[in-house]
């Protein structure tokens, strides 16, 4: 338990950086500033009447569900208003990121005493009818939500899952040179997982092109209802961890509202110095370094300001605190007055005058114009938004001369497009991604940016390492921290593209989720200006995972995109290089979506000219009368793909099924956006059912070979007319050390299974096909006992081609003299 004693916050301050900046005047203004922040916070959670308690609190005055979290408030407000007073010494460019769950009370009142909120919504004005409806409207149907929700002034770090304040900071000051991001770091959020790894961010700052993060690690010491990891080690410890993370500590502890004063304001001063001063020498000498940049470990108790006892419960310094701290006011008269007396004690007859406004010498506290930190537009990244300098993506065109016959990279040649948008885009544009950005093929991009390296440099990184200080590479082997830079690079107006293994983008999966909520409710807020889109490239796709095995192939995460609102998601799976060009640069041009774009990396066949695949993009799914034979006549078979693999496959298929039936008339049909599936009652992509049914039909099957779930593709067309015929193939959860086309045949995505599926749903071909259905079931056991016993494909199956005729040509004895 001594242990324990030792690091209390209650008491005189104790700090790091010892400095008395205010004078006694400055201390009590600062104190009347806090008290006010405070007293709004609660009367967020308590008020909807009486907002100023100008007559006795009645259970009328009170609202009849309380909502909200006042644990994190105090040292929130203690910190934002803190930091105010350099922003009006040094005249800074700064945003205040607020890390622990439900922190808007804090931010809110912020943004309420600076005027902004009331700038915004002007019913909400600095007065008593504009406080009555302040109050209200917190944690109240048709208001504002407990955490900064986009229609937080100020806000662009919701905070609604934890994690993710301090990756968010770092992607909002990179490339901002004069930005400063104050973090609060909540102790509950400092135990996960991404904050963890999103503290190493520091070693990707370059103190000459982009601006600081200054994390604030808020110690109340308690979660939901248990203490905090961080809050009960000891102070060497707890300052040992953060001097290992590469950054200085400084503490600020304690309770007692003169001396804490003070202590803040000195520590807080002395970080600012210090973040200058490195500025400032890089800058100067051209040569970037990595410091170890300040840091404050605040520690005051949770719920500071509150009551220390409510009958025999503890309540300040104990979780009781962390969300509305006195439940049952309505019902419980002495816990009324308890309330009362407590709102009292922060002097709102005092603070605020008679027409209900914070008195003058509060507001002066607050900095001007687009310096108070709700109203930097920082924060409201699309009115900083430039739109990218784009070349033009047909220079980069693959020859397709002979659709079907043409071996190329996809995604190597993209990465020269790539490659020319970073050179285009040196300030506001970064390619992010956990080290994989040579493995997918993409390390053309660096002959226009390297990796950002500010670690240290041994002399074997010059052969190949790709590293540079001044780079536009971002890479970590953490997706939840580059998937964090990015939202914050995006949301404070730049644009970027994460590109990650297929299998492993399910680490991100509730982080991406919460970025889609985000623009969907920031369309609902008019002043919200539009942001760059959130580009995910996939690749390494489960069809190309023969080395690495089971663990690798999952390609699920288009379900978990495909959940969202059809607003603000959009999924692409190009069947070829010049698609893969044409969508990639419609994504980057493109404004508030989550684009996610799954290509291989592996060489693949080319199917289609410039020209015509971007005919296929616009129109996001089509026939290819290339590969058709049903031309001017009623199809038997309607043949479907989505994915490049499932292509090849597909088209293999029907080249099979020509060969044993020439008569065939076929009709072959590629999707390129997903969801033009869905039908347009649930999403504005959707084809109409008129448009469906001159690609599908209505009475004839269709073999659908698809890149991920097969159910999938029945979930997005229950709708459809003659959905009944569709017959999907896709990923079951079959995977092992396979060869690629042992591992479709697992599936039954190959070939092989294809034609035979198209044989068993056409009953013209039920009887008449057997003799073909037990060849191909033949081809394919000994193309798979090959695979077993030689460890590859037969050669003739890998380099398959497209032949003009359509039939399969003989290349000797055995699998293909069929």
């Amino acid at each position: 338990m001594a242990e324990v004693k030792s690091i209390q916050p209650y008491g005189l301050a104790r700090s790091t950086v010892k400095g008395e900046p205010l004078s006694p005047e400055e201390i009590v203004l600062y104190n009347d500033f806090f008290k006010a922040s405070c007293y709004l916070s609660l009367g967020m959670i308590y008020l909807k009447e009486n907002p100023l308690l100008r007559e006795p609190l009645k259970t009328d005055h009170l609202k009849l569900r309380l909502l909200g979290h006042f644990g994190s408030a105090p040292g929130q407000i203690f910190t934002y208003m803190h930091f105010n007073r350099l922003i009006k010494k040094f005249d800074l460019d700064s945003i205040f990121i607020s890390g622990p769950g439900h922190g808007a009370p804090a931010v809110l009142s912020q943004s309420y005493l600076e005027g902004v909120y009331s700038e915004v919504y002007p019913e909400k004005s600095q007065d008593l009818e504009g406080l009555q409806k302040f109050f209200k409207s917190f944690s109240f149907p048709g208001g504002i939500g407990s955490h900064a929700t986009p229609e937080t002034p100020g806000s662009l770090h919701e905070g609604g899952e934890l994690g993710y304040s301090v990756s968010h900071a770092f992607g909002a000051v990179f490339d901002n040179p004069d930005l400063i991001a104050v973090t609060m770091v909540g102790d509950g959020e400092a135990e996960t997982g991404p904050l963890a790894t999103a503290w190493h961010s520091n070693k990707f700052l370059n103190p000459i092109v982009d601006g600081a993060v200054l994390p604030v690690l808020h110690l109340n010491g308690y979660k939901i209802n248990n203490p905090t990891l961080l809050a009960r080690i000891s102070h060497k410890e707890l300052e040992n961890l953060f001097l290992g993370y590469g950054w200085q500590p400084y503490f600020v502890e304690g309770d007692d509202i003169e001396t804490m004063h003070q202590a803040m304001a000195a520590t807080l001063e002395q970080c600012v110095n210090e973040i200058r001063a490195v500025q400032k020498k890089c800058r100067e000498s051209g040569e970037a370094e990595r410091p170890k940049w300040p840091m404050v470990i605040l520690r005051s108790p949770k719920g500071w300001t509150a009551p220390r006892k409510i009958d025999d419960n503890y309540l300040e310094g104990y979780w009781r605190a962390h969300q509305v701290p006195i439940t049952d006011p309505a019902t419980n008269p002495a816990h009324l007055k308890v309330l009362e007396d407590w709102m009292r004690s922060y002097e709102p007859e005092r603070l605020f005058d008679k027409e209900g406004k914070p008195i003058q010498a509060l507001r002066d506290l607050c900095p001007d114009g687009l310096r108070r930190m709700s109203a930097n537009p920082v924060a409201n990244g699309g009115q900083l938004k430039k739109p990218l300098k784009m070349p033009d993506f047909r220079d980069y065109t693959i020859k397709v001369e002979n659709p079907g016959n043409v071996m190329a990279a996809s995604m190597t040649n993209m990465a020269v497009f790539l490659k020319d948008v970073v050179a285009a885009n040196m300030h506001n544009f970064r390619l992010f991604g956990p080290d994989e950005t040579e493995s997918n093929k993409l390390g053309g991009v660096y002959a226009a940016g390297k990796k950002v390296w500010m670690g240290e440099y041994f002399d074997e990184d010059k052969n190949g390492g790709n590293l540079a200080k001044a780079g536009r590479v971002m890479e970590m082997l953490s997706e939840h921290t580059c998937e964090g830079w990015l939202e914050g690079y995006i949301l404070s107006g730049r644009h970027g593209l994460l590109n990650s293994y297929e299998p492993f983008i399910h680490v991100i999966d509730s982080m991406v989720n919460q970025h889609c909520k985000w623009i969907e409710k920031c369309l609902e807020v008019e002043w919200r200006s539009k942001v760059a889109s959130l580009n995910i490239l996939l690749t390494a796709v489960v069809w190309r995972q023969d080395h690495n095995g089971f663990t690798h192939q999952d390609p699920g995460f288009l379900d978990v995109v495909a959940n969202k609102s059809p607003e603000v998601v959009r999924i692409y799976l190009p069947p070829d290089g010049n698609c893969l060009l044409s969508v990639m640069d419609h994504c980057l041009r493109s404004v508030n979506y989550v684009n996610v774009v799954v290509a291989d990396k592996q060489e693949h066949l080319q199917y289609l000219t410039m020209d015509a695949a971007i005919e296929h993009c616009t129109k996001g799914i089509g026939i290819w009368p290339q590969f058709s034979t049903d031309a001017g006549e009623d199809p038997d078979l309607v043949m479907a793909s989505c994915g490049d693999v499932s292509t090849h496959e597909s088209l293999a298929a029907i080249d099979l099924l020509l060969q044993h039936f020439p008569e065939l008339r076929i009709r072959c049909v590629n999707c390129v956006d997903l969801f033009k599936l869905i039908h347009p009652s649930d999403h504005p992509h959707g084809l109409t059912d008129t448009e469906w049914t001159s690609l599908f039909t209505d009475d004839t099957p269709v073999i659908f070979n698809f890149h991920s779930y097969p159910w999938m593709v029945h979930r997005l067309t229950y709708k459809r007319p003659g959905s009944r015929n569709l017959h999907v193939r896709g990923y079951k959860e079959k995977g092992n050390i396979d060869t690629p086309l042992e591992l479709a045949i697992r599936n039954q995505t190959d070939r092989f299974s294809l034609a035979i599926d198209a044989i068993d749903w056409m009953p013209k071909l039920r009887n008449r096909g057997t003799a073909a259905r037990e060849a191909l079931l033949n081809a394919q056991i000994e193309a798979r006992n090959q695979a077993f016993e030689t460890g590859l494909d037969p050669e003739f199956l890998k380099n398959w081609t497209w032949k003009r005729n359509g039939m399969w040509r003989k290349t000797g004895e055995g699998l293909a003299s069929r």
